[in-house]
């Protein structure tokens, strides 16, 4: 089992760290006073802040992140007056990640799972959600595709895209929030591939 470093304290962090101990990683929540210790201590780091500043903050920590492997699961949005996504912030959030983070090995997961109790419990909806790794280093996935396992997702539910420049279509789902919850309610949801 891992050390697992989570970076932030929100709804994520609260969703994905009794999860995560329960499957048997030592899982570290870092706050804003504890975020280059939490780094520096794990093995696997969670972006677990608002996507906003993600990159700023964690370009701060680039040594305690270098040879790390980083989920990023956020999402960067403007926000508009009802909360929801206007616009992204990033053409592509992990790759800026990756650019300011060369020593890093960046995988994006789970930004398209929504509340995030579903992260952790992705056999509650009707449907097999499916979530989407993108990212360079092919060991780092493997071992974010392990993590997933250990939350409950499928193999089948996993679908590699390939590179971390192919994290903007993952990215851009969060765009579609606003219509879906309009359509079908404020309920969990997910994207999901049939096959």
């Amino acid at each position: 089992m891992s050390m697992i470093g989570i970076l932030g304290a929100g709804n994520v962090a609260r969703a994905l760290a009794p999860a995560l101990a329960a499957a048997g990683h030592d899982v570290v929540v870092g706050t804003r006073d504890r975020l280059e210790s939490t780094a520096a201590s794990a093995d696997i780091v969670v972006n677990a802040l608002p996507g906003a500043v993600s990159v700023e903050v964690l370009r701060r920590l680039r040594p305690a992140l270098t040879d790390k492997v980083l989920v990023d699961v956020a999402n960067a949005v403007e926000q508009g007056p009802d909360g929801f996504a206007s616009r992204l912030l990033y053409p592509n959030l992990a790759e800026a990640l990756q650019r300011a983070l060369p020593d890093t090995h960046v995988v994006k997961a789970l930004n398209t799972v929504g509340p995030a109790a579903l992260m952790v419990d992705p056999a509650s909806v009707a449907v097999p959600p499916s979530t989407f790794l993108c990212g360079d280093d092919a060991d780092a996935k493997t071992a974010v595709a392990g993590l997933l396992t250990d939350l409950g997702w499928a193999p089948q539910w996993v679908i590699d895209l390939g590179g971390v420049a192919n994290a903007w279509w993952p990215e851009s789902f969060v765009l579609m929030v606003r219509p879906l919850i309009a359509a079908v309610g404020p309920v969990p949801f997910a994207l999901a591939i049939a096959r």
